[in-house]
């Protein structure tokens, strides 16, 4: 369990800075460089990723059952982790519709993913993985709103094509294969 928390404070604690305390990525950025920051930043998560997967794999075997899923929890999860999956796969280049109207589909992705998981995993490694997704997804948004979200103007639907076609192909791929593949679990 030390690994999987571990991980879990790492990953957020440096996904918290640029929310919680800007100054200290604006300070790193003008004492070295923006590159610095980058590299730190991606090797922290990197770091605080794998703790998290192989943690979550030691630990869940073993994490005391915290609630039942309900019932329909499946195939909620089926509809919302597709709708993820679209909106990771949304390019921000010449903006269409659903980026117009999401503005952040990459957090509103984590709140559509990590709430899909949690209707299907009831045990206290996935409650607190996923639940630490969600609450990080929703203070992203809330704190991208209190900041005034950026105005982005319509220019093609080829984004959304792009997203509906690429989320659709991704989803298709690991609902057939790399979920089980990656976490040993087939979600069909």
């Amino acid at each position: 369990m030390l690994m999987f928390v571990s991980g879990l404070v790492l990953f957020f604690a440096i996904h918290l800075v640029p929310i919680l305390a800007p100054n200290i990525k604006e300070n790193i950025i003008t004492k070295s460089s923006k590159s610095v920051w980058m590299r730190s930043y991606t090797a922290i998560s990197l770091i605080g990723f794998l703790l998290i997967v192989f943690g979550w794999g030691q630990f869940r075997p073993v994490a005391p059952i915290v609630y039942d899923p309900p019932s329909w929890g499946r195939d909620a999860t089926m509809s919302l982790v597709w709708l993820a999956f679209i909106l990771f796969s949304i390019p921000r280049k010449k903006p269409g519709r659903i980026l117009v109207i999401v503005k952040h589909p990459m957090v509103t992705g984590v709140i559509l993913w990590s709430l899909g998981h949690l209707l299907v995993n009831g045990d206290l490694a996935s409650v607190m993985a996923f639940g630490s997704f969600l609450a990080f997804a929703l203070l992203s948004r809330f704190s991208k709103i209190v900041k005034g979200d950026e105005g982005i103007k319509f220019v093609s639907y080829r984004g959304d094509i792009i997203g509906v076609v690429g989320g659709t192909v991704l989803y298709a791929a690991f609902v057939l294969w790399a979920h089980f593949w990656l976490f040993g679990v087939s979600p069909i």
